[in-house]
């Protein structure tokens, strides 16, 4: 398709957004479930500061894209576009599998429940953070699928910043937790 003598987005790519906002939404109730779920266990909650912030930055993150799929007028490129939504369905395939292997124990606060082991299989067999590399690789790839590259670059940099003091905070906590 073609308007004015750009290659347009097919419309159906723009259900994308809203699924991600149902995925986002969806997350957020499964994660306030078992923050009652870990705090009815003792749970104790590590680095609530940077919270909020993680927040806006998340929903701006998906305001962002709309906002520069609005106010560009970027060329469907499809090599770049199937690409990056290729990277988009496998990140969430894998932030699935993380959710899974943690169970009740996921979240998306940094909550330590005393006595329970680290997980160590599904995708935590072999990294320790596997779902910080999921949201690093869906800040670029998400964007990218619409050609929004301001809005991958600016979360991009900001999300490095939080996962700095998230990474501190959840390191803290896991090495609290398991007395090393």
């Amino acid at each position: 398709m073609t308007d004015a003598g750009l290659t347009v987005f097919p419309f159906w790519l723009l259900m994308l957004m809203p699924l991600m906002t149902a995925e986002r939404l969806l997350e957020v109730v499964v994660a306030r479930r078992n923050t009652r779920w870990a705090m009815a266990r003792g749970g104790v909650e590590f680095g609530r500061g940077h919270y909020p912030v993680m927040v806006v930055l998340h929903v701006a993150f998906l305001a962002g894209i709309v906002v520069e799929i609005a106010v560009t007028s970027r060329s469907f490129v499809p090599a770049l576009t199937w690409t990056a939504l290729a990277m988009v369905v496998l990140a969430n395939l894998v932030r699935l599998w993380c959710v899974r292997a943690l169970g009740p124990q996921w979240n998306t606060r940094v909550i330590i429940v005393p006595g329970l082991p680290l997980i160590t299989h599904g995708p935590y067999r072999w990294l320790r953070h596997p779902n910080y590399v999921i949201v690093m690789t869906e800040g670029i790839a998400l964007p990218l699928v619409y050609g929004a590259w301001t809005t991958a670059l600016l979360f991009t940099v900001a999300n490095a910043a939080l996962l700095a003091v998230r990474l501190r905070a959840e390191n803290s906590a896991l090495r609290l937790a398991t007395g090393q």
